[in-house]
């Protein structure tokens, strides 16, 4: 698929020596026709200011912008990929920042710039990392308006999982605390170059409008508790809380015989305002 004049993605690795490296977590997506469809996720793009983790030879770069992006924020540690991402900010005048460092230092409320939303082929070692720290802002709502991310398949299914699934654990309660999230599509390990252990999913996370007055601190030590030992009855469980277990469990209707796997992200709610 074209998408511009720019050169074929194969060609972009080859001409500035883009070996993937294991070590950056790095795994290419060089079907153009697919990094369009994961653009088209994130919605209608022209009035955003999109931001990529990770852009690497710059499919997904390419992919946002011909969306109609009206400007892409793309972080990339490896310096390697510079010269190509400087190509496409030449065919694409005024709309591209790249910021060559540390995806984990940069501070990404600073860089919204009106609507925002992150779209990334997200590096699968920082990944969940990078997600928990977008979900636990100070403030909320947050500074974007949606995350539109790949992650490993397991991940995905994590991030997604509701009370009782087998995938159901910590960050399937703040994920389902703080947004609605979907499985928007897999992706086959033979669409990445080097292809990857494991299927991948692309995941559609929009922040809900909460006002029920937990703090996140509260909740991730609850669920800390509760799944550090999530084969026990949470009565036992929740003991390294240290606080008074018969007021927590009465405020949030538990007997204190069930297990944290079942339990509803209300309840864990529940919980969390109990415990201070």
């Amino acid at each position: 698929m074209q998408i511009d004049n720019l050169p074929p993605l194969r060609e972009v690795i080859a001409t500035h020596d883009l070996r993937a490296k294991k070590e950056l977590g790095q795994n290419f997506l060089l079907d153009l026709n697919l990094t369009a469809r994961i653009a088209r996720v994130a919605g209608p793009l022209e009035a955003a200011t999109v931001i990529e983790v990770g852009p690497g030879p710059g499919g997904l770069t390419r992919a946002l912008l011909a969306e109609g992006a009206r400007k892409v924020i793309a972080i990339e540690r490896d310096e390697r990929t510079l010269p190509a991402l400087a190509q496409i900010a030449e065919a694409y005048p005024g709309r591209l920042e790249v910021i060559a460092g540390d995806a984990l230092e940069v501070d990404y409320a600073a860089l919204a710039d009106g609507p925002t939303r992150i779209v990334s082929n997200l590096p699968y070692n920082i990944g969940t990392e990078l997600l928990t720290r977008w979900l636990t802002v100070e403030r909320w709502p947050p500074f974007f308006e949606s995350l539109t991310l790949m992650f490993q398949r397991e991940v995905a299914e994590r991030i997604v999982a509701k009370a009782g699934d087998n995938h159901y654990g910590r960050l399937g309660v703040l994920c389902g605390w703080r947004t609605e999230a979907r499985i928007a599509f897999n992706v086959g390990r033979e669409a990445f170059t080097p292809p990857p252990k494991v299927t991948s999913s692309v995941v559609h996370l929009k922040p809900r409008v909460t006002n029920d007055g937990v703090e996140v601190r509260d909740l991730e030590a609850v669920t800390r508790a509760a799944f550090g030992q999530r084969r026990k009855m949470v009565r036992q469980s929740l003991k390294s809380l240290g606080v008074p277990m018969e007021p927590l469990l009465a405020a949030a209707e538990l007997r204190g015989d069930e297990r944290a796997e079942v339990l509803p992200v209300e309840t864990f709610l529940k919980l969390a305002k109990a415990r201070r």
